[in-house]
């Protein structure tokens, strides 16, 4: 059978989003702002949920139509055939969202299309009770200029929660959102790669993973995995293909610098959880004594915002970042910052520029050749 699904994404990640997509041979792959839509079948979605790297969810599209009355709203859900999907057992909470939509109260939606699934689910099982006992199903509602969409989640957790991070520095860098960057820094499996405002290591290790070609979902598990619809063979399967495809004979090698030393040893911590402490290194430094080589390549985020609080410190930081390459210069270096004035405090243009949003903070990713 063939399922229709949505992965949103962070703005301005569709393009490498929708590269991902395709190397999982999904079908009538399509891009639009903040999410890519796709169609294939159930083993799709082990295989999404196991190696997109820059998706934040795998969702299962069930309807898509027209609402302006809770009528419509109900009869739209009850329409889909539940009793295919969900068992007579399984829980089934939903969560749902208006935006510019005549249906505006969410927590009446909600109830709304509850009580479709309620009935429908009872006539297709042929029962008086759900006892709602067994799996957890998360359904999904979203209104936006009175379409509704309804979607069954298969990932859970946010696919940015890998499994090795358990705690952060401030306000971090979303592990998507890194994996995004080093797929703009063009990492590869010779790539050397320096960060010197590394935090809790997000960004070396989503670019060791990458030039690992390793899947970001290996160490964690999925709501669908419980779905009943969905064969265990096919979270078997990804899961060997996905190990399979890993290379460890790899020239990659990282380097992390901090000021912090709690965030370098949260840092090492956190690349031996990710499987690639081996191929990085952590060191407290300050970004003034920053000298990396010539063939480098440079992924960081510089502190800004609630990272520091102080902005005249973070265009201190900025500024001497500037003059460490200019003093040593590098193949690539790519600067994620929501700092407008970031290129006056480095010293230099940009060569080109990457709007993206860090969850709802408006950032730029400065790229240097």
């Amino acid at each position: 059978m063939s399922y229709t699904f949505v992965a949103p994404c962070y703005f301005g990640t569709e393009s490498t989003a929708a590269f991902e997509v395709r190397r999982l041979n999904a079908q009538n792959v399509q891009v639009s702002d903040g999410r890519i839509r796709f169609e294939g079948d159930a083993s799709l979605i082990a295989s999404a949920n196991i190696n997109l790297r820059c998706a934040e969810r795998v969702l299962l599209l069930l309807a898509s139509y027209k609402a302006v009355t809770f009528d419509e709203l109900f009869d739209g859900v009850y329409n889909i055939p539940w009793e295919d999907l969900i068992p007579a057992d399984a829980a089934f909470p939903v969560k749902g969202s208006s935006l510019s939509s005549t249906l505006s109260s969410v927590p009446a939606c909600q109830s709304i299309v509850k009580k479709a699934i309620v009935k429908r689910l009872m006539k297709g099982h042929k029962v008086q009770t759900l006892p709602e006992t067994g799996s957890q199903y998360q359904i999904r509602v979203a209104l936006r200029k009175d379409m509704a969409e309804i979607f069954l989640d298969t990932s859970g957790d946010g696919l940015h929660k890998r499994g090795y991070r358990r705690n952060a520095n401030a306000a971090p860098l979303k592990e998507t959102l890194a994996a995004a960057i080093a797929d703009l820094g063009r990492i590869r499996h010779n790539t050397q790669m320096f960060d010197p405002f590394c935090g809790s290591g997000t960004l070396v290790i989503e670019a060791a993973q990458k030039a690992l070609h390793m899947a970001p979902g290996l160490r964690r598990r999925f709501a669908a995995e419980k779905y009943a619809f969905v064969p265990e063979q096919a979270w078997r399967d990804a899961r060997s293909e996905a190990l399979s495809a890993i290379r460890r004979d790899i020239e990659f090698r990282a380097v992390g610098t901090d000021i912090d030393p709690a965030a370098i040893a949260l840092a090492e911590k956190n690349a031996r959880l990710a499987g690639v402490g081996e191929y990085c290194r952590f060191e407290v430094a300050d970004v003034r004594n920053f000298a990396p080589p010539s063939e480098a390549v440079v992924l960081t985020n510089p502190p800004y915002g609630e990272r520091l609080g102080d902005l005249s410190e973070a265009a201190t930081l900025e500024k001497a970042l500037g003059n460490q390459l200019k003093t040593h210069p590098v193949s690539g270096a790519y600067i994620i910052t929501a700092d407008a004035g970031f290129e006056q405090n480095f010293g230099k243009k940009a060569n080109r520029r990457r709007k993206l949003y860090n969850g709802m903070i408006p950032c730029q990713v400065y790229m240097y050749y």
